[in-house]
């Protein structure tokens, strides 16, 4: 049987606001859904898109939806996640990508044979935002891993503002021999749900060159660091 390939990515795009005063010679969603195609990516999963509410949008000379879920109009909008997904793949969804709030979006995706993969947009809270904060994202991406059912695929991706470093040793199971640098007390928290919830962080299984691990400079320090993960459920046996 011939398999059928779909390649996922995430990317930060800072915003998906149009401001008519730069020089950009067009809408961001058409910019983005160019380089996504050029990189040949069916389903990107989005960060700080920074549009109003939820809606969709259709890029239609590039083939690409785009879903977005973020705060109320009048409030201030620093967050914003969504998807770009290939028209075509659109098409097959049994229902559209659901925003649960700024900061998360989930997208079940039919495979073969009648099962599924859901597929979890996120855009955790950086360093600098309250702890309060930082603890209400985790307890609700909680709540949605939580009501992912058990037989579907889970990948949860996106930019998760920590570093959870290379301790293999204490976070066995978790963390692959490949992650990279020191953790922080963000990365604890990702750490943590992962442990308790039996997740792979799988950036840290393959070994790379260190240019190809980071996704993220340090304005000040300039050094590198990985913030973005690609995280999946581990398989029962």
């Amino acid at each position: 049987m011939k398999k059928t390939l779909c390649t996922i990515g995430t990317w930060n795009v800072r915003t998906l606001m149009d401001n008519d005063k730069t020089k950009r010679p067009g809408r961001r969603t058409a910019l983005v859904a160019k380089e996504l195609a050029r990189y040949n990516i069916d389903i990107a999963a989005l960060c700080e898109t920074r549009l109003p509410a939820e809606g969709q949008f259709t890029e239609l000379g590039a083939g690409y939806t785009f879903f977005w879920s973020g705060r109320n109009i009048e409030e201030r909008r620093e967050a914003g996640v969504g998807f770009a997904v290939r028209s075509n793949i659109v098409k097959k969804l049994a229902s559209l990508p659901k925003g649960v709030n700024d900061r998360i979006m989930t997208l079940r995706l039919p495979l073969k044979g009648k099962h599924y993969a859901t597929l979890v947009s996120v855009y955790a809270p950086t360093m600098t935002n309250p702890e309060e904060a930082k603890d209400k994202f985790y307890e609700e991406l909680e709540s949605v891993i939580a009501a992912v059912p058990r037989v579907d695929k889970l990948v949860i991706l996106g930019d998760f503002n920590t570093r959870v470093g290379s301790d293999q040793k204490t976070w066995q199971g978790v963390i692959g021999k490949n992650g990279i640098g020191n953790c922080n007390s963000n990365g604890l928290l990702l750490l943590r749900l992962c442990a308790e919830k039996e997740l792979i962080i799988t950036n840290t299984m393959f070994r790379l060159p260190a240019r190809n691990k980071t996704s993220w400079m340090h304005p000040r320090s300039k050094h590198w660091h990985l913030i973005d993960y690609l995280i999946v459920r581990k398989k029962r046996h």
